[in-house]
């Protein structure tokens, strides 16, 4: 494992040779343990950072460790967040520095933290981003918490409102698909089942609650996406440790690696990555099954019953064979999986000028600063609750303050771009075809590129 990390790591980027002290080409000092491992589940990369982060089986948040075994029952973000990783961390120990910072935007969690406190950590931290008091992401931070004081959280019912219209649209479509035995009318079933999942997205970052459910209802799981999305992408995002990097490789290799990606790889997606789009959801289910068979533990809860709800509703009010209706159930999941994918990949991150693992950028970047590097926004959204929750929208200030409800985050728009132009930092955006064609420059980029501070 250690000879071929380090000979992943020299592949890197040749640039790396040359700004070694000053700079960096990946966020990490060590190349993942198990991330080429050909199972790329959650468990695998959660059982990787107990062996890279340094955290001597407790919690680590900078370089001190602290033992919140005895809070998780009483941590107000509910019990779940925490109960995810419990095995993993207790008995091993990881990093949620990134964690504790983006969770936690008000002081009661800092405040209450030296109660649990343990001891100095022995080693230095494994990621290189930096949290300094003045630099962008804190001052921001700051910022922001005041602001929440004094915001309108009205608007805060209508992100639910949407969620439970999708839901109520997913329904009817369903119901009309399967009475008329009408594939245009699954795929509008499929369009809504797609959006319910992406607006739901929305409230898996949240304190426990119901309205995150509705994210299972084509196969996904909340709890998988909140390690591979929260934890890893969120945290992490176009780096080693982006699981939603890693995921699609060697099909789709995002990172500008010449030694990973043949010819055919950097440009056969035009053609093959419609297909794997169309594959993500069920894929999903059936890694988790392979996951729970290969380790001899269930890996599946009551929630993961969810998906199998719609072709039930579908038989139980419909006057079609059990053979017709999975036939418009499959096309209806497969279908969804396929726009969630045209949408989702092409979101905000893989966009050649965006930042990704081989790329330059300067050592001890500050974390604020290193969100905003691999982001480029889809214009065409703002403005438009519905759009951004069923978008992947806000993607800035989403990355910076996930756990914020998407329908708040216009009221802190002028505090965040107030910091942005103090810190000398802007904005990328492209249209929604210059996204997708992005996509696929970036899939076929091989040459690194420079992040100045």
């Amino acid at each position: 494992m250690t000879v071929r990390s380090e000979r992943k790591l020299a592949n890197i980027s040749a640039s790396s040779q040359k700004t070694a002290g000053h700079y960096a080409t990946d966020i990490t000092h060590r190349y993942p343990t198990f991330r080429d491992e050909p199972a790329k589940t959650t468990h695998n990369w959660l059982e990787g950072r107990r062996y890279d982060d340094g955290a001597e089986g407790l919690w680590r948040i900078g370089d001190n460790l602290y033992d919140l075994a005895s809070f998780i029952q009483s941590h107000p973000g509910g019990p779940d967040w925490l109960r995810i990783t419990k095995v993993i961390i207790v008995t091993n120990g990881t990093d949620i520095t990134e964690a504790f910072e983006t969770h936690h935007i008000g002081r009661r969690a800092e405040q209450l933290l030296p109660k649990f406190y343990v001891r100095p950590a022995t080693h230095p931290r494994n990621v290189r981003l930096t949290f300094n008091e003045q630099g962008f992401y804190r001052t921001l931070k700051r910022r922001i918490r005041q602001r929440l004081d004094s915001i309108d959280t009205t608007p805060k019912k209508y992100s639910c409102l949407i969620v439970d219209a999708l839901l109520v649209a997913v329904l009817v479509t369903a119901y009309l698909a399967v009475n008329f035995k009408s594939f245009i009318l699954a795929f509008g079933c499929a369009v809504c089942v797609n959006a319910t999942i992406i607006a739901a997205h929305n409230f898996l970052h949240q304190r426990d609650n119901w309205r995150m459910l509705a994210f299972n209802i084509a196969f996904l799981s909340y709890r998988e996406w909140r390690v591979s999305h929260v934890i890893s992408h969120h945290l992490y995002p176009n780096s080693l440790l982006d699981m939603e990097i890693s995921s699609f490789e060697p099909f789709l290799c995002y990172l500008p690696w010449s030694s990973l990606k043949s010819s055919f790889q950097r440009y056969g997606s035009w053609v093959y990555g419609p297909f794997i789009y169309g594959a993500i959801f069920i894929n999903e289910y059936l890694k988790r099954l392979k996951d729970s068979f290969n380790r001899g533990k269930n890996g599946f809860h009551l929630d993961d019953v969810i998906p199998f709800l719609l072709p039930i509703f579908m038989y139980a009010t419909g006057q079609q064979s059990i053979g017709t209706v999975l036939q418009l159930w499959l096309f209806i999941v497969l279908m969804a999986s396929l726009c969630f994918g045209l949408v989702g990949l092409s979101a905000g991150h893989h966009h050649p000028k965006a930042l990704h693992s081989g790329d330059v950028f300067p050592e001890g970047w500050d974390f604020g600063l290193y969100q905003m590097a691999t982001i480029v926004e889809r214009k065409g959204v703002e403005g438009s609750l519905l759009k951004v929750l069923t978008t992947f929208g806000d993607h800035y200030l989403h990355h910076l303050f996930p756990t914020l409800d998407h329908a708040i985050l216009p009221q802190l728009n002028d505090v965040f771009l107030e910091t942005c132009h103090e810190f000398n930092v802007g904005k990328l955006s492209s249209s929604w075809f210059s996204q997708y064609l992005a996509q696929h420059w970036q899939l076929a980029r091989i040459k690194s590129r420079r992040h100045m501070a």
